[in-house]
């Protein structure tokens, strides 16, 4: 079961550094750059470097506030909203790293690995990019999404970003 995506620039699993262990495993989906911290560097951070904690704790909050995020949607949405509100939050977080632009990104999963993350089948999720597909809110071709309709996409989603914190604020 997929239970997260990172972006470029993300600090995957930093929770793990206070955890005694973790009950999953991380896996690329695509070409990858990983950067490793060891635990004696972040516990010289954080026993020297009061504001980079802050920033360390403001990480792994938004990653709960993601997880919290996901399981509203998957309560509260149709399958063709929700694929609409991780469209919308892909979109929103590969553009605040330079990774998207011009309502153009690339999603390098399959439909079944989409289906995994939803919670529906292959099928569900094929008829979910068709419906979004006929309501002209998307063009999807291989793993290339553009977005057609922002504005409808978004409202489909019921889609807030602030959930994701990517606001500029001194801490």
């Amino acid at each position: 079961m997929i239970t997260a995506l990172h972006v470029p620039g993300d600090f995957v699993d930093l929770h793990g550094f206070v955890l005694a262990g973790l009950e999953h495993e991380v896996v690329a989906l695509g070409p990858t750059e990983v950067e490793f911290v060891e635990h004696s560097e972040l516990v010289e951070i954080t026993e020297n470097f009061p504001h980079l904690t802050r920033l360390m704790w403001m990480a792994t909050l938004i990653d709960a506030a993601v997880h919290r995020q996901w399981l509203v949607a998957a309560a509260s949405l149709r399958s063709s909203a929700h694929l609409a509100h991780l469209l919308c939050e892909i979109y929103t977080r590969l553009n605040a790293v330079g990774a998207a632009a011009n309502m153009h990104f690339t999603l390098p999963l399959l439909q079944r690995e989409l289906a995994d993350i939803l919670g529906y089948s292959p099928i569900h999720i094929n008829r979910a990019v068709r419906d979004l597909r006929d309501r002209g809110l998307i063009r999807w071709t291989g793993s290339d999404i553009t977005i057609l309709d922002w504005d409808g996409l978004r409202r489909l989603a019921r889609f807030d970003p602030t959930y994701l914190d990517l606001e500029r604020h001194s801490r």
